[in-house]
């Protein structure tokens, strides 16, 4: 079983908020040291400050995961000393909207974050571990990879990528040592939807969770040794009975659960 222990160290990307930031903030309370991947430096350096005063290292590494030299220099840390002993592949990004309508460039954007990036940090990070035999990645994918989320078709689709590429990568892995824990969050409390301009007021209170609960049942899951999580019992129940519905409807369903919950670009 994977294990999580003072004196390692984890790199959690998309760490300035959100998920990743519980992420980090967790870790550290077990000890971790924390290296910390996002755009906005400030926020690296109030969080690496906080983090710190706790006892742990904590070192900022300000990187856009859509530019090429900034996503090599990553890369570069996951292959250098000291060793890093967690990857946490989380940052992502969407953009709402009919696909139809929205600028080209910005669903590429998001190929290039939310599926080269983790591909190419995984690939580092995969690669030094297995001669380590040891060490593992939690991959943050989300249940958009089951269930299409109107008005987020290119996000729907990176997610679908992240998830079989993690689920295929943690069988190749398993017998050399390393873990690999995929995630699927469901509607999570954090700055997401703002940034993808989602209206998301009408979604029910219960279909909620908040990034540190999310967080939690991750690590737990992870030290367990398990592949697959969906955090939260209403998201476990949706992704159950999405695998009932036939592959065809899977669009129609979304439409569905789009109008329902009144989830619209703003």
């Amino acid at each position: 079983m994977p294990k999580l222990g003072r004196g390692q160290t984890a790199l959690v990307t998309g760490a300035s908020a959100g998920i990743g930031r519980a992420f980090a903030r967790a870790l550290a309370q077990r000890g971790l040291n924390v290296v910390l991947v996002a755009r906005d430096k400030s926020r690296l350096e109030a969080l690496a400050a906080e983090l710190e005063a706790s006892g742990v290292r904590a070192e900022v590494l300000d990187a856009d995961l859509g530019r090429p030299s900034d996503l090599e220099r990553i890369a570069e840390r996951l292959r250098s000393e000291p060793a890093v002993d967690l990857l946490v592949n989380n940052a992502a990004f969407g953009v709402a909207g009919r696909f139809a309508e929205l600028d080209a460039d910005a669903a590429e954007a998001q190929i290039r974050v939310n599926v080269v990036a983790p591909t190419r940090l995984t690939h580092a990070a995969a690669s030094s571990m297995r001669r380590r035999r040891s060490g593992g990645l939690i991959q943050v994918s989300s249940g958009a990879a089951f269930i299409p989320s109107v008005y987020n078709a290119a996000y729907s689709g990176t997610k679908a990528y992240l998830s079989i590429f993690s689920l295929t990568i943690a069988e190749e892995l398993r017998e050399e040592g390393v873990a690999v824990l995929t995630v699927f969050p469901g509607f999570t409390r954090t700055e997401f939807q703002q940034r993808a301009r989602y209206d998301v007021s009408q979604v029910p209170a219960f279909l909620w969770q908040s990034a540190e609960a999310v967080v939690e049942e991750s690590l737990a899951a992870y030290q367990a040794g398990r592949s697959f999580l969906v955090p939260g019992v209403p998201n476990k129940l949706a992704i159950a009975l999405s695998h009932l519905v036939p592959y065809a409807w899977l669009g129609r369903l979304a439409g569905l659960v789009a109008r329902i919950t009144r989830s619209r670009p703003s």
